[in-house]
């Protein structure tokens, strides 16, 4: 399960291939990259957010981040460029990342090596100080969230990945997080770096998140991309509500926790994307 199966590399790069080729109408893979990391260019740092808390059994998997490290180094970003990071370092490892700090190598390690920032960024609802790794060594955000329900939020994707960025992701769960996830993905700190979504649903999980219940997993061997974050994880929230339907579970709305920080997150006051199903093509390849 999840980066503690065999997920196979050279099937994980050709998904990640095709799927950027549809989103940035690219004959080659390495022309949607170029198209996505540009027009920055050679000498733009890259950070790639994971999700690192559920372990070996539902976390980013090791063979999707080491294929968007390919693909970035040949679309020429240096492998020094590149940071994979999550909020601690210990999880990490937990979840099967090799740490690594300094060289000429992929950097991998967690904000507890580095800290945060001192001053309090803000916006609505939500103030926090952010990591260190995003402010000063990310030019560029890709978020690579996992499919996950969550007990308080509903769900838990893309939008609430960016939890791992701040020092006080406690303070923001009430009211099923809402609208707290929405109002921190407007820090410009955050906003003006995210530029892609890769949600790693290879292995996903439908009930009893966010820790990793192994019996409330299962296999959706996909994964889903986007530069629209609120489309992402609306559509992830309705993967998540079919395999519910599927195990005679009733719907989160029922269970009086559906993510309403989706529909924040596209309101007047946000505009982070869409969530209106009419507006989001879902193109699968």
């Amino acid at each position: 399960r999840g980066t503690g199966a065999i997920v196979d590399a050279s099937r994980m790069l050709s998904l990640l291939d095709r799927a950027m080729q549809a989103i940035f109408d690219r004959d080659r893979p390495i022309e949607a990259w170029k198209k996505l990391i540009y027009p920055g260019g050679p000498g733009e740092s890259v950070g790639l957010k994971v999700n690192a808390l559920g372990g070996r059994g539902i976390s980013t998997n090791l063979q999707l981040v080491e294929a968007i490290c390919e693909r970035l180094q040949e679309a020429g970003i240096k492998a020094s460029d590149i940071v994979v990071w999550d909020r601690d370092t210990d999880e990490l490892e937990r979840a099967g990342f090799h740490v690594s700090m300094g060289g000429n190598g992929v950097q991998c390690y967690g904000t507890d090596r580095v800290d945060y920032e001192q001053d309090l960024v803000t916006h609505g609802s939500v103030g926090s100080r952010l990591s260190k790794i995003l402010t000063q060594r990310s030019n560029l955000l890709i978020n690579l969230p996992v499919l996950k329900d969550h007990d308080g939020a509903g769900v838990t994707i893309g939008m609430k990945n960016m939890y791992g960025v701040i020092h006080n992701p406690n303070k923001y769960h009430p009211n099923g997080c809402d609208p707290y996830i929405a109002d921190l993905n407007m820090l410009p700190e955050i906003r003006s770096r995210m530029r892609l979504t890769v949600c790693d649903a290879t292995t996903a999980m439908y009930q009893g998140g966010p820790a990793y219940k192994p019996e409330h997993c299962w296999k959706e061997n996909a994964l889903l991309i986007s530069q629209d974050p609120v489309a992402l994880d609306y559509t992830g929230w309705q993967i998540i509500e079919r395999k519910r339907a599927e195990k005679g579970l009733k719907t989160l709305q029922a269970g009086k926790r559906a993510p309403s920080y989706i529909a924040t997150a596209a309101d007047a006051a946000h505009r982070l994307g869409t969530d209106d199903p009419k507006k989001i093509a879902v193109v699968e390849v």
